[in-house]
C-alpha cells in the first residue's frame, strides 16, 4: 500500500518546486482503482531508460564526501548550460537524520549558489515520504505548510533551459543506519518497493527531460557500499537488479586504502561496473597505491581535502575542483557512449562470429538476437535498442534448464565461487582430496543418493556423466554374467581378459531405453537413445542406435483431466485411466491394477526376446530419464511404467541408470526423481541444477556393487575415464552452496515442512484452464516445470522443427517480458526451486492472455 501512495505522489509532477508529500500511518491510501489506472506505468517498472546516462554514487564508508562529489558533477554539467541545455536528476533513495540532514537539499542549495547566479537554471527539491517523526520535526522548523499537509522548501522557480531535480524517496528523523531508523520510526520500504519507485523516478525523468538537451541522473546511496537498506538488505545487493554503472568515492584518510579496495571488490563481486574512483587528498598518497593495486584499470581522481570550517560555504573548494569534476563527467560520458555503442553492435557481431547451438542461423534475423546485459536472480536485463531501454525478462528457460538461484543465492554463489578460485584455483583430482569435493560428495550421498548410493564420480557435464554411467553399467553386467572375471589380487590373464571382452562385444551389448529420451550430445550418449532429429545422418553419421527402444506410455492434462496415453504395442486398454489430480498418477496403489500387469508382461517379453547370448543381442543396461523426457518434447512418462521397467530389469540383473541431469536436484519438486517413482537406480547422473546453474559440474552416483566391479589388482581393471577439470573446486563449491541452500527451510520458502518436497508452484486451476483452450493439445506441470503443446492441424506443424509457436514466443518475449525458447510446437516455462508461486501464477496468467 505504501508503494501505491508513492506512485500516486510521483504521478503529480507539479511545476511547484519543493512540493513534499507526507503520508502518516493513519492516512488513507489510494484505492485499487488508482493502481489500475497506472497499468501503463506498472509495465515500465522493470525497465531502465538507456537514452541518457545514469550512475550510482557509492561511498566506501560514511562521511567520505559522496554528496559533495554528486554536487561537483552536477555543477560541471549545469555550468555549460549556455552552449547546451542540461537536465540533471539527483536521487537520494534513503535519507536519515531528516530534516536536519538532507543531501538533496544540500545539492540544491549549493548548485543555486555555484551555478544559479550565472546560469538560468530551474531548481526543484522534492521529498516523497517522511516518517511521522521526520514530519513533526519538519513542522517545528516553521516551514510553510499548506492545508493538504504539504511542506515547501525554498527553490529557484525561474523557468529556464537547464534544470536540476533533486528527490528524496524515503526519509527518517533519526540519524542512524536506515535499517535502524525504519525499525524505530516505522515505514520501512521493502526492497521491491524501493526499486520500483526508483525505477519510476528514473523513467519519468527521462521521459520529461530527454526531449531537450542532455539528461543525466545520479543515484546517491546512504553510508557505505555494504551499509544496510531499510529492510536490512545490503545496499550493494538492493540495487543490483538495476546494475547502474557507478562512481566510488574513496577514503583518503588513514585506513582508507583498505576500505576503498574492500568496497570496490564488493561491487566487482556483484557484477557492477565502477567507472572511476574519486578520493580526497589527505596527504597520504592513497590514490597512488589504489591505482597500483587496481593496475590502472579504474581511473582514480584526486580532489583537495574539504575544509573543516563549518562556516565555509565551500565556494572556493568547488572552484578548485571544477576542472577535476569536469574530467570525471567527460569520462562518465565516454563510458556511457562506449557501453551503448557496444550493446548496439552486439547482435550484428554475434550473427557474424558465433556458431550457436541448436540454432538455424538463417531463421534468426539480427533484430531477433537478444542482448543480455546481466542477470539478477530469475531475470535477465535485456538491452532493447529499438526502445532505448534495459528491460527485465523472466528467464523461463531457466537458462536452458540449469538455473535455480534467486538474487540472494546468486550473490552467495558468486562469493563462494570467488573464495574457491582464490583458495584453490584448480587442482588435479586422482588420489587427492579437497574440502569442496569431499563436502559435495557427502551432500550428494545424503541427498539424492540417500539409501542406495555409496560412491560419487564427479565430472564436468551431463553428457559426460551419462557416458561414465554407461561404462559402469556395461562393466557390471559383464562381471555379473560371466563375460569378465574379477581377478582379485591375482595378476590378470590378459589373453583371457581380451577374449572375454571380445565375446562380450560379439554379443552386441545394448541398452534398454525409451523413445523420446535424450542422454546428451556426445557420441556414446547418443548411441543410447532412439532415432530422433538429433541423431539423423546429417547430425551424427556414425549413429547406429545401440539399444532396444520402447514406446513409453505418457500422461498429460487435457480439458482439466490428467489423461493416460498408452501406445498400441501394449494392447487395447479397455478404459484408459483419467484422474482429477496429478498426485493420483504417482500413487503406488496403481501397482496392483490390471494396467500394471499389462506393462509387466510386455516388458518381460521385450527383455527375454533381446537376451540372445553369444552371437545375439544382450541388454546390458537400462537408461531412462525418470518421469520427464525433456528434450523429447517435455513428455511426462507414466511413472507406473518406469517403476515396473526398473523392477523387471533388476530381476534380470540388468544395471539401472537414472539420467537425472535434467530431473534431479529439485527440478521436479523433489530432491530426486526416484522419490517420485518409488524405486532406486543402481547408477544416477546429476548436473544442471547441481551448481545452481552457475558453472558446469556433473556427478555420477553408484552403489557399492557397481564400484566393486572395477576393483582388481591391475590399474587396467579401474575405470579409465577422466577429465582435466574433474571435481574442480570452483564447481564443487558452487554445488555445496546450492545443495545446502535448496534444502534449508530458512532459505527456501517452498519447502514443505518436514519433507524433501516443494509446495505446488504452478496453480492447478490455471494449469487446468490452459489445458481446456482449443489451441492447446496438452499440458504438464510438475515441480518447477510447466509445458504445453500447441494443437497443430498437420504433421508438419508438430515436432522439433515446427515453427508453430513462433508467434506465441515473440509476444511473450517482446510484450510480456518472458524469455522462453520452444521445443518446436511445445512451449514451456521453467522456474527455480526458490521461485514464489505468485510469480509462477503471474507467468501462467500472461500465457493465458497470449493463448486466448
Amino acid at each position: 500500500m505504501l508503494l501505491l501512495a508513492l506512485w500516486r505522489r510521483l504521478g503529480r509532477r507539479s511545476s511547484a518546486a519543493g512540493h513534499v508529500r507526507c503520508f502518516s500511518s493513519a492516512q488513507a491510501l489510494p484505492s485499487a482503482e488508482d493502481f489500475a489506472a497506472r497499468r501503463r506505468e506498472d509495465a515500465l517498472l522493470g525497465e531502465i531508460d538507456a537514452r541518457y546516462p545514469a550512475f550510482m554514487v557509492w561511498g566506501c564508508n560514511t562521511d567520505v564526501g559522496k554528496t559533495l562529489v554528486s554536487t561537483g558533477m552536477a555543477a560541471a554539467l549545469l555550468s555549460s548550460g549556455k552552449s547546451q541545455k542540461s537536465h540533471v536528476l539527483y536521487v537520494k533513495p534513503v535519507q536519515t537524520g531528516f530534516p536536519d540532514d538532507s543531501d538533496a537539499r544540500s545539492v540544491t542549495q549549493r548548485i543555486d549558489s555555484l551555478v544559479g547566479r550565472s546560469e538560468s537554471i530551474f531548481l526543484s527539491n522534492r521529498t516523497m515520504w517522511l516518517s511521522d517523526e521526520a514530519s513533526k520535526k519538519a513542522a517545528l522548523t516553521k516551514s510553510s505548510t499548506d492545508s493538504s499537509g504539504s511542506w515547501k522548501n525554498s527553490a529557484n522557480s525561474v523557468k529556464s533551459s537547464s534544470s536540476l531535480t533533486c528527490e528524496t524517496l524515503w526519509s527518517w528523523c533519526a540519524a542512524v543506519s536506515p535499517h535502524l531508523a525504519a525499525q524505530q520510526e516505522g515505514g520501512g520500504a521493502s526492497d521491491d518497493e524501493l526499486r520500483k519507485v526508483l525505477r519510476r523516478s528514473l523513467w519519468e525523468f527521462g521521459a520529461d527531460a530527454s526531449q531537450t538537451g542532455r539528461s543525466w541522473a545520479f543515484v546517491e546511496t546512504a553510508g557505505g557500499v555494504a551499509s544496510p537498506a531499510p529492510s536490512g538488505t545490503l545496499q550493494c545487493d538492493l540495487y543490483r537488479p538495476l546494475r547502474l554503472p557507478g562512481i566510488l568515492v574513496g577514503d583518503g584518510r588513514l585506513g582508507g586504502i583498505s576500505t576503498t579496495l574492500a568496497a570496490y571488490e564488493s561491487l566487482l563481486l556483484r557484477g557492477y561496473e565502477t567507472i572511476c574512483i574519486v578520493i580526497q587528498d589527505m596527504g597520504l598518497g592513497n590514490n597512488q597505491h589504489l591505482s597500483k593495486q587496481l593496475h590502472n584499470r579504474v581511473p582514480v581522481f584526486v580532489i583537495p581535502a574539504v575544509p573543516k570550517n563549518p562556516g565555509d560555504d565551500l565556494a572556493g573548494w568547488f572552484h578548485d575542483t571544477s576542472s577535476t569534476f569536469l574530467q570525471v563527467v567527460l569520462l562518465l560520458e565516454d563510458a556511457y557512449h562506449k557501453r551503448i555503442q557496444r550493446l548496439r553492435e552486439m547482435p550484428k557481431k554475434a550473427s557474424e562470429l558465433f556458431w550457436w547451438p541448436f540454432t538455424q542461423h538463417r531463421l534468426v534475423p539480427e533484430e531477433n538476437v537478444t542482448v543480455i546485459d546481466s542477470r539478477s536472480g530469475e531475470f535477465f536485463s535485456v538491452y532493447e535498442n529499438k526502445h532505448g531501454r534495459f528491460a527485465q525478462q523472466f528467464d523461463a528457460c531457466a537458462s536452458w534448464w540449469t538455473q535455480g538461484p534467486d538474487a540472494s543465492l546468486q550473490h552467495e554463489l558468486a562469493k563462494q565461487i570467488a573464495y574457491a578460485a582464490g583458495r584453490y584455483g584448480h587442482v588435479m583430482f586422482p588420489e587427492n582430496v579437497h574440502e569442496p569435493g569431499l563436502r559435495c560428495a557427502e551432500l550428494l550421498l545424503q541427498g539424492v543418493g540417500r539409501g542406495w548410493a555409496h560412491r560419487v564420480y564427479i565430472s564436468d557435464n551431463g553428457s559426460t556423466a551419462t557416458e561414465i554411467a554407461l561404462k559402469m553399467a556395461l562393466r557390471k553386467y559383464a562381471v555379473d554374467h560371466g563375460f569378465l572375471t574379477n581377478q582379485g589380487d591375482k595378476k590378470p590373464d590378459f589373453k583371457v581378459s581380451f577374449r572375454c571382452v571380445y565375446h562380450f562385444a560379439d554379443c552386441a551389448a545394448q541398452v534398454l531405453a525409451l523413445r523420446g529420451s535424450y542422454h546428451g550430445d556426445t557420441l556414446g550418449a547418443m548411441e543410447a537413445q532412439a532415432p530422433s532429429p538429433y541423431t539423423g545422418f546429417s547430425q551424427q553419421p556414425w549413429y547406429s542406435g545401440r539399444g532396444v527402444f520402447l514406446d513409453p506410455p505418457t500422461v498429460c492434462c487435457q480439458n482439466r483431466k490428467w489423461q493416460l496415453r498408452v501406445p498400441e504395442r501394449y494392447g487395447t486398454i479397455a478404459t484408459e485411466p483419467a484422474w482429477d489430480a496429478r498426485e493420483d498418477v504417482f500413487a503406488l496403489e496403481r501397482d496392483n491394477t490390471e494396467l500394471a500387469k499389462i506393462y509387466s508382461s510386455a516388458i518381460e517379453k521385450e527383455i527375454m526376446s533381446s537376451q540372445g547370448g553369444l552371437g545375439g543381442q544382450t541388454i546390458a543396461g537400462l537408461i531412462i530419464e525418470p518421469i520427464i523426457h525433456a528434450a523429447g518434447g517435455m513428455e511426462l512418462v507414466d511413472p507406473l511404467f518406469q517403476r515396473i521397467l526398473t523392477q523387471q530389469c533388476k530381476c534380470h540383473k540388468i544395471p539401472v541408470i537414472f539420467d537425472e541431469v535434467f530431473t534431479g536436484c529439485w527440478r521436479l519438486g523433489a530432491e530426486s526423481a526416484w522419490e517420485l517413482l518409488g524405486c532406486n537406480p543402481d547408477i544416477a547422473c546429476y548436473a544442471k541444477l547441481l551448481t545452481g546453474g552457475t558453472v558446469p559440474l556433473a556427478a555420477t552416483l553408484a552403489t557399492q556393487d557397481i564400484f566393486q566391479a572395477f576393483e582388481g589388482a591391475s590399474k587396467l581393471d579401474a575405470l579409465l575415464h577422466g577429465h582435466s577439470y574433474t571435481a574442480h573446486p570452483v564447481g564443487c563449491s558452487a554445488a555445496v552452496t546450492a545443495l545446502e541452500w535448496f534444502k534449508d527451510p530458512s532459505k527456501n520458502p517452498n519447502l514443505l515442512p518436514g519433507t524433501s518436497r516443494l509446495q505446488e508452484q504452478w496453480d492447478p486451476e490455471l494449469v487446468a484452464e490452459i489445458s481446456s483452450l482449443s489451441s492447446v493439445e496438452r499440458v504438464i506441470s510438475l515441480g518447477t516445470l510447466m509445458a504445453l503443446e500447441l494443437r497443430s492441424s498437420s504433421s508438419s506443424q508438430k515436432g522439433y522443427s515446427s515453427l508453430l509457436s513462433s508467434g506465441v514466443v515473440k509476444e511473450l518475449r517482446q510484450v510480456l517480458g518472458i524469455y522462453t525458447r520452444p521445443l518446436g510446437n511445445v512451449v514451456y516455462f521453467m522456474c527455480g526451486p526458490l521461485t514464489r508461486p505468485s510469480v509462477c501464477s503471474s507467468l501462467l496468467r500472461r500465457m493465458l492472455k497470449v493463448l486466448e
